[in-house]
């Protein structure tokens, strides 16, 4: 059995020093892994990068993140993962890492993701240039996403987990206003999980649920955001089958 521990939206910054780690202090015990799912901080500067990190510094296990909107809001993108990774923080984008837990290997993709809605909602790549580089970025991060998986079959991993921070699917955000919907993530994620196959996704962004939902596939998707789950993180299980 592999033991995920997953959360998003965190928004730590550096007036919230001592409002985590207690949240974070028996990850340990639980997990054999803790995800991280964007927004890990309020306006993506580097000092509240820095006060996460030093949150998460009594977590021994392996933390792997990817970043979210907030955390480009200002501009620091790069120096905010430099930072985390300082911490000890694997921080993907569009790339994978792979892990030994115990006999098994445990492969993550890690793709921040994009908006442009879901089913017949979703927006098309038609008109101005504008629309059409919205709907490319989407269709970039579902490529990504796509490959990423992939090579993680293709190297032999025993269980397969899809973090973003966007959702793949609407029903995992369908307790927000509709009107905002369509900005919380793209059916071309779920498209990508569903050809390239996973275990597990697991998301933030949405701060309403449900938590849970599934791809058409059927593959388990999970909101993780924390004001949604009002936890400091969730444990998933996996229980992988050879292949």
């Amino acid at each position: 059995m592999i033991r995920v521990a997953a959360v998003g939206d965190v928004h730590a910054s550096d007036d919230r020093l001592d409002d985590l780690a207690p949240g974070f202090a028996d990850v340990d015990e639980h997990a054999d892994v803790l995800l991280l799912a964007g927004d890990l901080t309020r306006r993506g500067m580097p000092e509240e990068a820095e006060a996460l990190g030093r949150q998460l510094a009594a977590v021994t296990v392996p933390k792997v993140a990817v970043l979210g909107n907030h955390d480009h809001h200002a501009g620091f993108a790069e120096e905010v993962s430099e930072i985390l990774r300082g911490h000890g923080v694997t921080v993907l984008e569009q790339d994978t890492v792979t892990l030994e837990v115990g006999e098994w290997m445990l492969g993550i993709a890690g793709v921040k993701g994009f908006a442009g809605g879901f089913g017949h909602n979703a927006l098309t790549a038609f008109g101005e240039p504008e629309i059409k580089h919205f709907v490319e970025r989407a269709e970039t991060a579902g490529r990504a996403l796509w490959r990423s998986l992939t090579d993680l079959a293709a190297c032999g991993c025993d269980a397969r987990v899809a973090l973003l921070h966007y959702a793949p699917i609407p029903g995992t955000v369908a307790d927000e206003r509709p009107e905002i919907q369509p900005f919380l993530g793209t059916q071309k994620l779920a498209d990508a999980v569903d050809r390239a196959g996973a275990d597990l996704v697991v998301h933030g962004h949405a701060h309403r649920g449900p938590h849970e939902g599934e791809t058409p596939g059927g593959v388990p998707v999970r909101n993780v955001a924390m004001p949604l789950m009002g936890a400091p993180y969730r444990v998933f299980r996996l229980v992988p089958v050879r292949r």
